[in-house]
């Protein structure tokens, strides 16, 4: 599979990230690419709450969502949208989601964000993720025409056994899409995605945004993708734009017959504390 990522610096406008994704289409797809990923939030980052909530919107009505589907159905080629900021339900919180769309530009599955950020620093600092989004409850995965792909979105990287139910699943390609912090990112992207490739025998794809934003954050970058036996094949640094690298999935029978790690699993039962 020729599988492309675009790492981006998204914005506050939608209308800017529609834009950008349709370039980043238009690119795979003059670069051979298969398969597009793009990152966390494609279509808005904005910390700005009363201002984020004139443009998040329900799903039907996202602009970038529809444009989306419309750019790949153009293009022949499948996209995963790394995942969009949505408004729904009525406790006005909303959803982190991702999509994988196929070539004729329809909707294969959907995945919300399972794992959220809340935290409390020593610094003062307080994060709460749950508070503005409603997690989501399931692990999804989505047969594509080169094989079973996982879905994940940022924080989510940190939590193995949700990749431990992917492979179990039969994924054999892991999406990882994230807006990482810069200081995060610098401690922990690489070594977190390389572990979650080796552990399943799977290629991880994950599509970044990188930089300094209209909000005032800086997102790492380095967008990656890593093959089975945890062999960075693409690292796109802190440079915007669209890069694409042929995979082989061939491979990841290699790397698990290697090492049986998938096959040799046992269900863990509760810990025994000694006195």
């Amino acid at each position: 599979m020729r599988a492309a990522l675009f790492q981006a610096r998204t914005g506050v406008d939608p209308a800017a990230s529609v834009a950008a994704l349709e370039a980043a289409v238009a690119a795979a797809r003059d670069q051979g690419a298969e398969m597009l990923f793009t990152p966390e939030m494609t279509n808005i980052l904005d910390r700005d709450r009363a201002r984020a909530a004139i443009s998040v919107v329900p799903e039907a009505q996202d602009r970038v969502l529809a444009a989306a589907r419309e750019a790949a159905a153009r293009a022949g080629l499948w996209l995963h949208l790394g995942s969009l900021a949505l408004r729904e339900g009525d406790d006005g919180r909303l959803v982190n989601r991702a999509f994988v769309i196929d070539g004729t530009g329809a909707i294969r599955a959907r995945y919300d964000k399972i794992h959220l950020f809340d935290v409390d620093l020593a610094d003062g600092a307080r994060w709460r993720e749950s508070a503005s989004y409603r997690p989501g409850g399931q692990p999804v995965a989505v047969d594509t025409p080169w094989g079973r792909l996982g879905l994940s979105i940022c924080y989510d990287l940190r939590f193995p056994d949700l990749f431990r139910a992917l492979s179990d699943a039969g994924a054999t390609m892991l999406a990882i899409p994230a807006a990482f912090t810069a200081a995060t990112g610098a401690a922990h992207w690489h070594v977190l995605q390389r572990a979650r490739a080796i552990e399943a025998g799977a290629y991880v794809i994950a599509a970044a945004q990188c930089g300094g934003h209209e909000d005032g954050r800086e997102t790492y970058g380095h967008s990656l993708i890593v093959d089975p036996w945890g062999k960075i094949l693409l690292d796109m640094g802190d440079a915007i734009g669209v890069r694409t690298v042929e995979i082989d999935l061939a491979r990841v029978a290699e790397a698990r017959a290697r090492i049986p790690a998938i096959h040799n699993r046992r269900a863990i039962g509760p810990v025994e504390v000694a006195a």
